[in-house]
């Protein structure tokens, strides 16, 4: 998962995206079925579509707080340089898995909208003020 996260990262570097709008293309990619989630988190997926659109866009454009992002880059730089700890290691299992909830739910809120009739693209799924 830490690569998947690091090899998003490089990507969005190069064609000057956000780490967000790669994952979502990704994502978007795959073949259906995805593969089976708990069930808390199916509920909290299905229970999406009961949202209105205002909510919906809310969730779309949410994003990981900056501190833990800063965090996660650094416990992935040391894991690339082989100077990360056994604690650091978990920590950093935790936020990847935190940040794939989140592009899940980004997702699956795109593709709500998108059934709703709305054009949803990446620049969309960024918090703007």
């Amino acid at each position: 998962a830490a690569l998947l996260f690091a090899r998003a990262r490089q990507i969005a570097e190069e064609t000057s995206q956000l780490v967000d709008a790669v994952m979502i293309e990704y994502l978007r990619t795959l073949p259906t079925p995805l593969p089976t989630l708990p069930p808390e988190e199916e509920a909290e997926l299905y229970a999406l579509q009961n949202l209105s659109d205002d909510a919906l866009w809310t969730i779309a454009r949410e994003q990981m707080p900056d501190d833990l992002q800063v965090r996660m880059q650094d416990l992935m730089d040391k894991n690339s340089m082989g100077t990360i700890v056994s604690g650091e290691y978990s920590e950093l299992e935790a936020l990847v898995e935190r940040g794939q909830r989140l592009m899940v739910r980004k997702s699956e809120a795109a593709a709500i909208l998108t059934q709703r009739g709305h054009n949803v693209t990446p620049k969309d799924m960024t918090f703007s003020d």
